[in-house]
């Protein structure tokens, strides 16, 4: 290949420009919380895990050159939070590799390709049904100040103005690409923040310059990283990290998709990675990627933009971040992540045309949605109801 057509496809594969700055902060509503929570639950250094969490971005943003995200686990992420400070950082980083280890197994092995090709597009389909509708549920409690220092009951009305003023903008600006909606809707929330909550004051006493420490998680965190955190977080990472991933990616990018075997490659190197700088154990998500896109993002250079984010933050702001973090209202994520569900959810309409797999698809999604272990569950009874119906001829078409 000559180095023009690298410098063609480098261009093609990441581009800054308003689009991909507005897309980069589509997935913000999920990420940030997560990665807020866990920093201050679990005592982990936030220095380690912004600048890692942010270098995950950027290495996912160039090596896929489209709007693949790098988020955080969401099982373990909620095992840690809830867990009341009992899952401490090592085992966290312990769980990280070994759910990075069990990925390199399946994509070495070639098990992630079977699955891929054993479990309907319906049942796909479901699982993101089913994570869009989480996604809509927390942006409901977020949209009303929910868990945000300052948002009592007396503060409630500035919540729902806000977050009024937040989805009107994002509605009326929504697929704009000359003024795309994302910059606005952050900027909205940055003000309201500087007037309401904080000063520049705030953010000038908390700035000091840091770096990531290298740090190995010693066999026992490693083994409970792996029964406490890893083994619960396994279903959910085939069904979106990687399989819902990999089909919204040929929905929305159909000439540049990746294979199943390649994002399984990437998630486990992420995890094989980070534990040792002590960042947070990551994923793909087929949510994030359509955050991403649906606030204008077309290229890998959203992922750069948004893991430069984090960057800066790790590195400049990160030994006052816990105080910082508490200032930027949630309403304005919440607005965010109730479109990246809305989009995610919208996917199912593809398989409208077909009444059996729409209500296996819808099925999928509501045992996702409402029960402990909903996604493996889900996974596992939508898949045989796919083919129990294709072995009846109760007409499900193949797929």
């Amino acid at each position: 290949m000559s180095l023009i057509s690298i410098q063609a496809h480098f261009r093609r594969a990441v581009r800054f420009d308003r689009n991909e700055f507005s897309g980069a902060f589509g997935d913000i509503g999920t990420d940030f919380p997560l990665v807020v929570g866990m920093i201050l639950v679990g005592g982990l250094d936030a220095a380690n895990v912004l600048i890692l969490f942010g270098a995950m971005q950027i290495f996912a943003g160039l090596t896929y050159g489209i709007p693949m995200p790098a988020q955080p686990l969401k099982v373990m992420a909620v095992l840690v939070i809830t867990s009341g400070g009992q899952i401490t950082g090592p085992i966290l980083y312990g769980g990280g590799l070994a759910i990075g280890a069990i990925m390199l197994l399946l994509t070495a092995s070639g098990l992630i390709d079977a699955l891929a090709r054993a479990i309907p597009k319906c049942v796909i389909r479901g699982i993101q049904f089913g994570l869009g509708l989480k996604l809509a549920h927390m942006a409901l409690q977020y949209m009303q100040g929910t868990g945000q220092a300052g948002f009592g009951q007396e503060q409630r009305l500035h919540a729902y103005i806000l977050a009024t003023l937040a989805f009107a903008l994002t509605l009326s600006l929504m697929g704009n690409r000359k003024i795309p909606p994302a910059p606005f809707v952050i900027l909205l929330g940055v003000v309201y923040a500087l007037i309401f909550k904080t000063d520049a004051h705030t953010f000038q006493d908390n700035v000091r310059f840091a770096v990531p420490s290298f740090q190995a998680p010693g066999w026992e965190d490693i083994w409970q990283g792996f029964y406490l955190l890893a083994l619960a977080q396994i279903p959910l990472s085939l069904g979106n990290s990687i399989l819902a991933t990999r089909q919204v990616a040929q929905d929305l990018f159909p000439d540049r998709a990746p294979s199943v075997r390649k994002i399984g490659l990437t998630y486990s190197l992420m995890n094989l990675v980070s534990p040792f700088f002590g960042g947070i154990p990551t994923c793909h998500g087929s949510g994030g990627m359509v955050g991403h896109h649906a606030f204008g993002a077309r290229t890998g250079g959203s992922g750069v933009l948004y893991g430069s984010f984090y960057l800066v933050l790790g590195l400049v702001f990160s030994p006052g971040f816990s105080k910082l973090i508490q200032f930027f209202p949630l309403p304005v994520l919440g607005v965010i992540l109730l479109f990246e569900g809305l989009y995610l959810m919208r996917m199912i309409r593809d398989l409208t045309d077909t009444s059996k797999r729409f209500a296996i698809a819808l099925l999928v999604g509501l045992i996702a949605f409402g029960l402990p272990y909903g996604y493996v569950i889900g996974l596992v009874v939508g898949t045989v109801l796919a083919y129990v119906a294709r072995r009846n001829l109760v007409g499900l078409e193949q797929e």
